[in-house]
């Protein structure tokens, strides 16, 4: 369950963020996460659930963005949003796509009083 170790490094990301800029209490951390990243979110959520109790960042929780794969076609140069992984051009219906979004798995924000 790589979850559980995603939910560990955002954990030590955030209380470092919390010592560095001296905050006392964190109440949202942001995160972006694409369809092609491989993070189960509820797992990830409840990883995260499991590990900060004991920790300052008891009480804090996940806001996660769950982005959509979305790609762009190299032969007709249609930017397109990729539904139920078909990674073929819905304007020429070639394959020789790239990539543009969905990949994502980023810490964005930290919300604390």
């Amino acid at each position: 369950m790589h979850e559980l170790r995603i939910a560990e490094s955002i954990m030590h990301t955030a209380l470092r963020e919390m010592e560095s800029r001296k905050l006392r209490v964190v109440k949202t951390i942001g995160l972006r996460i694409g369809a092609l990243s491989g993070v189960n979110v509820s797992s990830l959520e409840f990883g995260f659930e499991a590990l900060v109790p004991e920790t300052p960042l008891a009480g804090a929780k996940l806001n996660i963005e769950e982005i959509p794969v979305r790609g762009n076609c190299r032969l007709c140069g249609k930017d397109f949003e990729v539904n139920e992984f078909v990674f073929v051009c819905p304007n020429c219906f070639s394959g020789d796509i790239e990539i543009k979004q969905g990949q994502e798995l980023d810490l964005v924000y930290i919300e604390a009083d």
